[in-house]
């Protein structure tokens, strides 16, 4: 997990669909406060991940430590994979799975 990446929500263009909020299975997200995206617990945040923008419909999500570019995060697919095992406090365990989920194509958070 991160903590030099995490959502942040633009609350003047959000419209709370609740996308969001559903999305992450990471807990990064106050699911008491849905629809309305509250970030609670951002260190949970998988670095990289893109998946909950991808859903937001009025593009109301940048990320803290987002550079700007979408370049590889080191497992040959892009930034928006992030569906490694969430079940699991390794972080070398999340990086296998993520690393087994890019080239399985599932296509998560795009």
């Amino acid at each position: 997990m991160s903590k030099t990446w995490y959502p942040k929500i633009n609350y003047e263009n959000c419209v709370e669909c609740g996308a969001c909020v559903e999305h992450c299975s990471h807990g990064v997200y106050n699911k008491e406060k849905s629809p309305r995206p509250e970030v609670i617990n951002p260190d949970n945040c998988v670095e990289g991940c893109k998946g909950c923008g991808s859903l937001c419909p009025v593009e109301a999500i940048e990320y803290f430590g987002d550079t700007g570019n979408n370049e590889s995060n080191g497992f040959g697919c892009n930034t928006n994979c992030c569906c490694g095992d969430q079940n699991t406090d390794s972080d070398v365990e999340n990086e296998v799975n993520t690393k087994s989920c890019c080239e399985s194509g599932c296509g998560c958070g795009e």
